[in-house]
């Protein structure tokens, strides 16, 4: 959403979430330079000042913020443009480092699509939202079924390197013939770029999703796009 306008706001401690009458919600959102998908882990590290009261209002309500993938900007500073759909994030564990870093455990919930967004005086970007749809439940078709077969080699890896970390990469239950979830995962885990995360995640049929995927994967196939460790893209 390059080119939104940004209207200021005069109030930086109204409640958030709220929903108004025409089914759509406000929440603030946090544009970052990766993509979360719904039912994934997402580590954060908060230490600006508009950050740190935002997650604690978030903890107080039990309320989600937004996270966008940032298409002109940067993380820290100047709030930065956006892609209009993202990904709801709930707090699911907290710490505070030695450098009182405060260290957050995020996991993603729903998809939406910012229609509106305002800057508040302390910085912080609060979208006006629409929730789309989740995924359907759905069973991998047989002509997919190499996705499952990837997808249960690297659960089996990563809980062979992790041990109990495996809960900071994956978050249970492992839905391992739900397509959505499958190709969400994948999504997340392939050494693919933040580009293509974001085509995916903004596909509205799972089973598309899990094609395209598919196709990457395929000797006749393109290569995955982008390089290096699928757990630290």
């Amino acid at each position: 959403m390059a080119g939104t306008p940004v209207n200021p706001s005069p109030d930086p401690a109204r409640v958030l979430p709220t929903a108004s009458g025409d089914g759509c919600a406000e929440f603030p959102l946090f544009p970052l330079g990766t993509v979360l998908f719904p039912d994934g882990v997402l580590p954060l590290r908060i230490f600006e000042t508009r950050y740190l009261d935002m997650v604690r209002r978030c903890m107080a309500q039990d309320s989600p913020f937004g996270v966008c993938l940032i298409t002109r900007g940067g993380e820290v500073g100047t709030p930065a443009e956006h892609h209009s759909i993202g990904c709801s994030a709930r707090i699911v564990d907290f710490d505070m480092d030695a450098g009182g870093v405060l260290q957050l455990r995020t996991v993603g919930h729903e998809r939406f699509e910012v229609l509106h967004r305002t800057l508040r005086k302390d910085g912080l970007l609060v979208g006006t939202i629409r929730t789309l749809a989740p995924d359907p439940i759905m069973a991998i078709p047989p002509a997919l079924s190499v996705c499952v077969e990837l997808m249960e080699a690297i659960v089996q890896d990563l809980r062979k390197k992790l041990g109990d970390a495996f809960v900071n990469v994956l978050a249970e239950p492992l839905r391992m013939q739900d397509c959505g979830w499958v190709a969400n995962r994948l999504s997340e885990l392939l050494p693919l770029s933040a580009a293509v995360r974001q085509e995916l995640m903004s596909l509205t049929d799972p089973i598309d999703r899990l094609s395209q995927i598919a196709a990457m994967l395929s000797p006749e196939g393109s290569d995955p796009p982008g390089a290096g460790d699928p757990l630290n893209d």
